[in-house]
């Protein structure tokens, strides 16, 4: 009688050894924490419902062309002092917040026993960085992430230099980067710049700045590899049965098109079936600047749309009866990477607020896509920028973009058009990882559950 009341208090003293082991793998996953056992009994009801609830122009690409790597983790400072009413994304070390991602944490912890890379874009309209981890082979957890629409075009198109404000708003979102890059052991680094960089006068000049003031030193990239990376990020959504893709970026300056043919032999790097790309020098900053973009009227809207139909009559590649099987929906489609694509997503579902993880991924037909341009175009400035997928910040440039996409659509027809929540980080990220070889030695590793459509990548590493 003695031994039996004995055994019953030691297993009645004891951690279910399955609870403990499912706890540790949610954390390790990057999943919202678990109540650790004896906790009370309303937490673990709580976190268990949770649980269940989730379930340059007209030519090919050198294939041989590999970005230049760089590792700048030794040149950034220590973290700047932010100051106590600056916003939660704003201050080092915190969760980073953005529209784009639904106003959702990006930092989930890490997995000590992977390596870390950084990628930071610096683009015309936007300043962005990701923070990751190598999971399964060809997907990656996010980390931790930031970005902050800083306008570095602003004025541009006029002046042909980078204004003292749009530079000063960039130094303080670069400042939160590194500060952010400095309490990291990140294993490679590759910090870019764009088109507003690119076009200026004071572009060089600018980056000097920027690595005297946050101690980045970024890399002016080419068209040409912006177009790269632009495919690589996405290449995941091109599915196996995909035989040819018009694969574009709206950008804040500039706007990369790739046209994509895949034949029998499928390369482990999607971009290295580039056939042809063209970058135009415009995008939805400039072309808002040129037209106004806060009152677009049908007529204004089609000036934008044929002085974008001008800049592509000079891109040489094939007509779209050459690519293969232009009305099977497994055989040619469009897919595009930018807020433009994204907003339009976002509207379509009539989201109440931007989520990514229903955006990243989703088809839109040839008459979803019209039908939300023209309810965009019906909207005034006020309505535009009161929807909760568009916002102020985007309320006046959403439909210059709109009018490049259009241009694109009347180029290439096609029944469906698939939208990309990612783009240039990705492909930074995805090719640092591929060239390490961290996917063909390392272990497989669990992908991350909280944030799996950007922090975990389908598919294959491309």
């Amino acid at each position: 009688m003695r031994k039996r009341k004995r055994r019953r208090r030691s297993k009645s003293g004891q951690a279910q050894p399955s609870a403990v082991a499912g706890a540790l793998a949610e954390a390790a996953a990057g999943a919202k924490p678990v109540a650790a056992p004896g906790a009370d009994n309303s937490s673990r009801k709580r976190s268990k419902k949770n649980r269940q609830r989730r379930s340059l122009q007209g030519r090919p690409l050198a294939v041989s062309e590999k970005p230049r790597q760089v590792n700048d983790t030794a040149r950034q400072p220590a973290p700047q002092p932010v100051a106590s009413g600056a916003r939660t994304e704003d201050r080092p070390g915190a969760p980073s917040h953005d529209r784009r991602s639904n106003n959702q944490s990006f930092s989930y912890g890490s997995d000590s026993g992977s390596p870390l890379y950084a990628a930071l874009d610096l683009g015309t309209n936007n300043c962005r960085l990701l923070i990751a981890q190598p999971t399964r082979p060809g997907q990656f957890r996010v980390v931790d992430a930031f970005s902050r629409i800083v306008r570095l075009g602003e004025g541009l198109g006029a002046s042909g230099r980078l204004s003292q404000d749009a530079m000063d708003r960039s130094i303080e979102a670069l400042k939160v980067c590194a500060a952010k890059l400095k309490t990291r052991d990140i294993r490679k680094t590759r910090l870019i710049a764009t088109e507003a960089a690119r076009a200026a006068e004071n572009g060089e000049e600018f980056l000097e700045r920027v690595l005297a003031e946050t101690g980045l030193e970024l890399e002016i990239i080419n068209r040409e590899t912006e177009a790269r990376l632009a495919v690589s990020g996405c290449s995941s959504l091109v599915g196996r049965e995909t035989k040819s893709v018009v694969l574009f970026d709206i950008g804040g300056g500039s706007s990369e098109i790739a046209v994509i043919k895949i034949g029998e032999n499928r390369s482990s790097r999607l971009a290295n079936h580039i056939t042809h790309w063209t970058s135009l020098p415009v995008g939805v900053v400039t072309l808002s600047e040129r037209h106004g973009g806060q009152d677009v009227s049908p007529a204004s809207f089609e000036a934008m749309v044929v002085e974008v139909q001008g800049m592509l009559s000079n891109f040489d590649c094939p007509a779209i009866h050459t690519l293969e099987n232009p009305g099977d929906e497994n055989g040619f489609h469009l897919i595009g990477t930018s807020g433009t694509v994204t907003t339009l997503a976002g509207v379509h579902l009539d989201l109440p607020r931007y989520d990514r993880r229903k955006v990243d991924g989703l088809w839109l037909s040839d008459d979803e896509v019209s039908a939300m341009q023209a309810r965009l175009l019906s909207w005034d400035f006020t309505a535009r920028a009161a929807n909760p997928c568009i916002g102020p910040d985007r309320a006046d440039l959403v439909l210059a973009g709109c009018a490049i996409l259009e241009a694109i659509r009347r180029r290439w027809p096609s029944e469906r058009m698939r939208v990309a929540d990612r783009g240039l980080r990705e492909g930074l990220l995805t090719d640092m990882m591929a060239d390490d070889g961290v996917w063909r030695r390392g272990r497989a590793r669990r992908p991350a559950r909280g944030f799996a459509p950007h922090g975990s990548h389908e598919g294959n590493a491309q």
